[in-house]
């Protein structure tokens, strides 16, 4: 997403021979290749199991004993391309919109700052895109922690080996891009777990290590029942036509537990419509080129086999290097040039912080306006009815207030009760009702004259001793509106 000079003092020459490495678990597989005359040839491989921790032990020795190892075998190869064990892989998935690239990376930022559970400037991110209708993309993203990283190019540097590209030993065996790859549930039945991946349309849908579905205490015990149910459910988690499209199983791994995972896989997904297959062999045209007599399936044989021939991977993981013009200036500028160049930088990097940020908010209050558009539109119609008809309606809720002010004028012990109320035009009140005597009847006209907005006071009838029936009339204010 960053964008940074790059100076290029020639073309830098394609390898022709690498050596792959896979690393799972414990387990450290290598095999080096080299390309001639339009073939590719397996010169050394090996596989071995690591008695020390990758990450945790002392990157020394291990980089000795990985150097050992390549002694051993007669490895004499210094670039290499290295399949990551996938359990270091955080994924997050989302749903892109169609966006101009600009936009789509930015959104793809804060969808990864949502998705991840630490902070995103401790990962090394990548992404991969899989086409939906209506112009839409689910992307699968994936972030290796920076220290496990920086621990591994300590470790082979160590070894006296140069990495040229970190990836994902799966993405290798099944490339997303390749057109054999769409609608394919690939799964690998590695060291400590089985692996999973589902590609389809040139990109990875779904990624995901299923720790548990292996066992080493006694002996390795494949858990396949497991790993058909959690198929199942990543299959459930995707989108109705990525999930539809899947049409494959492929299974990579020892033909033993993969026969054994095949078995299972066969009575769960068969019925479905999946077929099932145990690749043992590459495709003919696997590569586009002619292979080693009897080339293995493996991960480092296809991390090799890719880098030679310049496909690209699927997730690219390898810090970026300092150009040769970064490195001349951090060698070789004075104090004053590079304390300039400092405040330089920080002054772009500023402004292009504020620019990103308020990319990020327009992206963010689109997302919100297009959310509620429909309802602001309906509330807007509403608006304009209400405003069309106000002429017609008094909100000043009149016959309320006089309803409120003859209440009011009533005595609370009883002695004088309504029976009918009668307004008329909005000011004109006729009342009848019975008093108990005279003196009650009068307290309560003479409450009524003194009210607020009574205007005029009329005692039109008055029938009987005790009780006394009576109507009077009660004019309120100048007139008024209609509420009805």
């Amino acid at each position: 997403m960053n964008n940074v000079l790059k100076v290029n003092f020639g073309k830098r020459k394609r390898l022709t021979s690498v050596l792959g490495l896979a690393l799972d678990g414990s387990r450290l597989e290598g095999v080096v290749l080299r390309r001639n005359n339009g073939a590719l040839q397996r010169r050394q491989s090996f596989s071995a199991m690591l008695t020390l921790d990758t990450l945790t032990s002392a990157p020394e020795l291990v980089g000795r004993e990985i150097r050992n190892q390549l002694d051993a075998a007669g490895v004499r190869e210094r670039h290499c391309v290295v399949g990551v064990p996938l359990k270091w892989a955080l994924t997050a998935h989302t749903e892109l919109p169609p966006l101009p690239e600009a936009d789509a990376a930015s959104l793809l930022q804060l969808e990864a700052e949502r998705g991840f559970p630490c902070d995103l400037a401790t990962l090394r991110l990548a992404n991969s895109r899989c086409p939906l209708s209506a112009g839409k993309q689910h992307v699968t993203l994936a972030g290796i922690p920076n220290a496990h990283l920086a621990a591994l190019e300590q470790v082979l540097a160590a070894a006296k080996l140069k990495p040229v590209s970190f990836t994902l030993g799966l993405a290798a065996l099944q490339p997303p891009a390749a057109d054999t790859s769409s609608g394919v549930l690939a799964l690998a039945v590695g060291e400590s777990q089985v692996s999973l991946q589902i590609t389809n349309g040139g990109g990875v849908a779904a990624l995901r290590g299923l720790e548990g579905a292996i066992e080493d205490e006694a002996g390795r015990k494949l858990h396949a029942d497991l790993v058909a149910r959690e198929a199942r459910i990543t299959l459930g988690q995707l989108p109705g036509e990525l999930r539809e499209a899947v049409k494959r199983i492929r299974i990579f791994g020892p033909r033993e537990l993969a026969q054994q995972l095949a078995d299972e896989m066969e009575l769960r997904f068969e019925p479905m419509g999946l077929k099932i297959e145990v690749v043992s062999a590459y495709a003919p045209n696997e590569f586009g080129v002619a292979l080693p007599t009897e080339a293995p399936v493996s991960p480092a044989f296809s991390l090799a086999a890719r880098q030679l021939l310049g496909q690209a991977p699927a997730f690219e993981f390898l810090p970026p290097k300092p150009t040769a013009l970064e490195q001349l200036v951090t060698r070789y500028a004075s104090g004053r040039w590079r304390s300039a160049g400092a405040v330089a930088a920080g002054v772009v990097v500023m402004v292009g912080g504020l620019f990103l940020f308020q990319e990020i908010q327009l992206i963010v209050l689109r997302s919100q306006w297009s959310g509620m558009s429909a309802k602001v539109g309906e509330l807007d119609g509403l608006q304009q009815q209400i405003q069309q008809y106000r002429p017609w309606f008094d909100d000043s809720f009149r016959s309320l207030t006089i309803l409120r002010q003859l209440t009011l004028a009533f005595s609370e012990d009883g002695s004088v009760t309504a029976k009918t109320l009668d307004i008329r035009d909005g000011n004109t009140v006729t009342c009848t009702g019975t008093a108990r005597d005279n003196a009650a009847l009068l307290r309560t006209l003479n409450q009524l004259r003194t009210a607020d907005g009574v205007t005029d006071v009329k005692l039109q009838t008055i029938r009987g001793k005790s009780p006394m029936q009576f109507t009077f009339d009660v004019h309120y204010g100048n007139g008024g509106g209609n509420e009805n």
